[in-house]
């Protein structure tokens, strides 16, 4: 008797494939959904509250009756700020600031890192020694302003904006961490396939790199957007101000009564001031980070190497 022990396929294809989630796993992705949920609301009540204040009466802004809706809806501050033509000036001198200072640090920060990344470098450890000095000493307040103003003669210049923090230790250890866990195999192949350094380095890494470098630029450019010590420091012509500097000197002219203003109009200004400025400061950086945020997540190094 000869017994047939073909499976029957229909018959396994009908059962149930789908492996069901245990109650202790279903309970924990409520929990972490409920978590999520609780840091999300918690990280947007800030700013939700910022724009309300921003458009505001100064009435309920002083009764502390603004909370995540505008009471009294006014835009005063809005005209008053957006109405001055230096703030337009000092708007695009921002943009500037950030575009040509944020372009100067990748530049220089990614070839460094990148060198510093590879092991046969002579002379690596004192490299990287005098990178890691600068965080923890540094001239001082004084030494750097006489160098920067009066030896380099770069006062009331975009250089003294953009030139002295160029490089961010921090920054630089980071990419130079990535380039370190870049696949050999590659630079290796693309070696044997006639490319020099240069060419491995813009041919090859720098394509594969996206992920650190969006997020450096992104650090760079907030940090540069943000900036605005060192324009007080080193500019004194109103037209060659950032738009930080601007606003912080909108803010102590609304806090004084003798800023010429009339005295209704002061007390709205004072009252939502610094919910207009940091509206008007961060909203370009919440515009830009979408386009920076899928960099973040993207395994662009995914089948770069065959094993």
């Amino acid at each position: 008797m000869v017994t047939d022990t073909t499976p029957d396929l229909a018959a396994v294809r009908s059962e149930p494939t789908t492996v069901k989630d245990t109650p202790a796993y279903r309970t924990f992705k409520v929990a972490n959904a409920v978590a999520l949920l609780i840091v999300c609301a918690v990280t947007l009540y800030p700013f939700v509250n910022l724009v309300a204040k921003a458009f505001s009466s100064e009435g309920y802004i002083a009764a502390g009756e603004v909370n995540l809706i505008p009471r009294g809806f006014n835009v005063q501050t809005f005209d008053v700020v957006m109405g001055d033509a230096m703030f337009w000036l000092n708007y695009k001198n921002t943009v500037v600031y950030t575009v040509v200072g944020t372009f100067i640090s990748m530049a220089l920060t990614t070839p460094y890192a990148y060198a510093l990344s590879r092991r046969h470098l002579k002379g690596r450890t004192f490299f990287i020694g005098i990178a890691v000095f600068t965080m923890f000493f540094s001239g001082g307040l004084i030494p750097n302003y006489i160098l920067v103003a009066d030896v380099l003669h770069m006062r009331n210049t975009l250089w003294a904006i953009v030139l002295p923090g160029a490089i961010s230790v921090f920054n630089l250890l980071v990419m130079k961490s990535f380039f370190e866990n870049f696949p050999n195999d590659l630079e290796e192949a693309a070696a044997i396939d006639g490319l020099t350094t240069y060419g491995i380095f813009f041919r090859i890494v720098l394509p594969l790199s996206k992920a650190v470098l969006a997020t450096m630029t992104l650090f760079y450019a907030v940090s540069m957007w943000n900036s605005w010590f060192s324009a007080f420091l080193y500019l004194d012509q109103k037209e060659l101000f950032p738009v930080t500097v601007y606003l912080r000197n909108l803010i102590a002219a609304a806090s004084n009564p003798a800023a010429g203003m009339g005295g209704q109009e002061v007390v709205q200004i004072g009252a939502n001031i610094q919910s207009v400025t940091m509206l008007l400061t961060v909203l370009p950086i919440v515009c830009f980070y979408p386009f920076i945020q899928r960099y973040f997540v993207s395994g662009v190094m995914l089948g770069s190497v065959k094993g």
